[in-house]
């Protein structure tokens, strides 16, 4: 199948296992396939002494005869056990290079799929699921390891069996050969027509098993909004319809399945009819003995399991071919946003950033987030910008951090444009608090020292003083070694929000954006923190995106967003006489905080 020739370089990276592999089920099936060439033989001479012995029964040479037939029986039982043995050290051999094979092909192709994750553009992840990319790089992958090992050992062994049994079955007789094969063309036919219906089942499958997925990541994940909101038994009925959909395409899937197996027994019987009656026929007529129709019976039965793994093969095949094209629709998916080949990769960044004549639109949305803007930080400025939700703020943060790209205009970063910047390098040289904080499920110390790998004890522990954290993590049993849950749910959402602010301050980079990242904290936690930040960012380029006032910072520039453009600009006093948007929001605030 076509979507399964992708698989090509992993099996070319790993193809001495895959050589050694056929040539160990090459060797155990010659093993196989001498013993029904024994048993033909003491069969045979069995049945000539057999009949002799009655001949000879009441003569003295009778016991030399009858030791003789023991001896020849007992010599081919050994020959026999010598065989499986060396067969079975053989199929071990086989399965040790094959069966691994596929272990490391499904380790490889995991971690492709999760590096290619990471360099989607975060557009990509606007329009597709967490469950549906986690059911490709778990289900899909497995289905797909299924058919690098069990299916390419049990095909190779079917060939092998196949073509050395037809030999030596033609080798005894090609008349004979003949009729027992007859069926296997009409074999060959159902498994064709079964198999594309299996294809298009396999698919329909995988993607309902994609949305049950995503439905059960979304409930864990929101489940104390489902609790609040009392919503357990409308959430389970999604649930329930989803997961009986996919119940019923499984059951579905199955009963085709089912049709191969009686496919196999029917077909097989008929070869196994085929030596008992025309085998006998022959048999009788001398053309053949009769230990050559237990050999043929042998070799018929050889074939079996091979020719009944045909639909289990087939099967496998086919998912892995719906698993690997819905594999491929995201490793064939390109990012948008890279670094080019001669970016730069080092130096001494200022922090001077300046957007010119940039028009941004959502492509997802078709949402315009900014017109026209323009804006030059000088660096070590402190700026802020301020607005209304949805007058474009958070999307200069995503700009500066080329998260996407401009629509029109440009942005630059100390008069060069930042798409000359390799993507690792830019971003290293960019310290962000987010909006909306993201945890991990570890400790409270792993969480702050989150990229940045060099930093000791003692940079931690300043960053979370700074961020005004400390005394959260002194009241922690087990200080900065407490695992805060997934996503930090042991923690508030002003503690989140300061964690990760302390993760940003340890960053120390050239440029600090501060995303609401204060939003959720109470007015004296606010202070404090202002308060110890001023010392630290006296060189650095601060871009503050807020929805309040810090009056106790004195911005070097203060922009007001409206509708994606900029309303007002100035400093605090400049705006303040102007007595617009800005005046008016600090006057609300004021009178807010005088109240309270």
């Amino acid at each position: 199948m076509k979507n399964l020739r992708s698989l090509n370089k992993y099996l070319l990276k790993y193809k001495w296992h895959l050589l050694f592999g056929m040539v160990f089920v090459s060797i155990s099936n010659v093993f196989a396939v001498v013993s029904p060439v024994i048993i033909r033989n003491v069969i045979d001479q069995v049945h000539t002494n057999i009949t002799n012995y009655r001949l000879v029964m009441d003569t003295g040479i009778a016991d030399d005869l009858q030791s003789f037939i023991f001896n020849a029986v007992l010599r081919s039982g050994l020959i026999l056990l010598g065989l499986a043995i060396a067969r079975g050290i053989f199929m071990f051999f086989m399965r040790q290079t094959i069966i691994v094979m596929s272990r490391h092909i499904e380790y490889d192709l995991k971690n492709d799929i999760y590096q290619h994750y990471q360099e989607l553009n975060t557009q990509f992840y606007k329009t597709h699921y967490t469950g549906d990319l986690m059911n490709r790089i778990a289900e899909d992958v497995s289905r797909v390891r299924m058919y690098l090992g069990p299916a390419i050992m049990y095909s190779t062994n079917l060939v092998v069996m196949t073509v050395m049994c037809l030999w030596n079955m033609i080798r005894v007789s090609p008349m004979l050969t003949l009729y027992v094969i007859i069926p296997l063309p009409l074999l060959a036919a159902t498994i064709y027509f079964v198999n594309r219906i299996i294809f298009r089942k396999s698919e329909q499958i995988q993607a309902q098993l994609s949305d049950m997925t995503t439905i059960a990541q979304e409930s864990y994940s929101g489940i104390r909004v489902i609790k609040s909101f009392v919503q357990e038994r409308t959430m389970l009925g999604f649930f329930n319809n989803k997961s009986e959909e996919y119940k019923k395409s499984a059951i579905n899937l199955s009963l085709t399945e089912a049709i191969f197996f009686p496919s196999m027994n029917l077909f097989i019987g008929l070869s196994m009819l085929s030596t008992v009656l025309i085998g006998g026929y022959y048999a009788i007529n001398g053309n053949i003995t009769t230990g050559n129709i237990a050999e043929f019976i042998l070799y018929i039965t050889m074939l079996m399991f091979p020719m009944m793994a045909i639909g289990w093969v087939a099967s496998i095949v086919q998912r892995a071919g719906a698993s690997q094209k819905r594999i491929d629709e995201f490793m064939n998916t390109q990012p948008d946003i890279v670094s080019k080949p001669d970016g730069i990769k080092s130096g001494d960044i200022k922090g001077g950033v300046t957007f010119k004549n940039v028009k941004f639109t959502y492509s997802h949305t078709g949402i315009t987030a900014l017109k026209n803007f323009n804006l030059d930080i000088a660096a070590g400025e402190r700026v802020a910008v301020i607005g209304k939700t949805g007058s474009g703020k958070s999307t200069l943060v995503h700009l500066l951090l080329r998260m996407y790209d401009v629509s029109e205009g440009e942005v630059l970063l100390d008069g060069k444009p930042i798409k000359d910047y390799d993507l690792k390098f830019l971003r290293s040289q960019i310290a962000y608090a987010p909006q909306e904080p993201y945890l991990f499920s570890d400790t409270i110390y792993n969480n702050i020292k989150f990229g940045t790998g060099d930093a000791t004890e003692r940079d931690v522990k300043n960053a979370a003083n700074m961020a005004d954290f400390q005394k959260d993590i002194d009241g922690l049993k087990d200080g900065y070694e407490t695992v805060i849950g997934e996503r930090g749910v042991m923690l508030s959402g002003g503690q989140k929000q300061r964690l990760v602010l302390s993760r940003a301050l340890l960053k120390n980079s050239p440029i600090l954006l501060l995303d609401e990242s204060l939003s959720a904290v109470d007015t004296q936690t606010e202070k404090n923190v202002l308060s110890n930040l001023k010392e630290h960012i006296s060189d650095k380029t601060v871009i503050v995106i807020t929805h309040r006032i810090f009056t106790s910072w004195n911005f070097d520039k203060i922009l007001v967003l409206h509708d994606g453009g900029v309303a007002e600009q100035g400093t605090h006093e400049e705006l303040m006489r102007l007595g617009g948007r800005y005046a008016k929001l600090y006057k609300h605030q004021t009178e807010m905080e005088t109240a309270g």
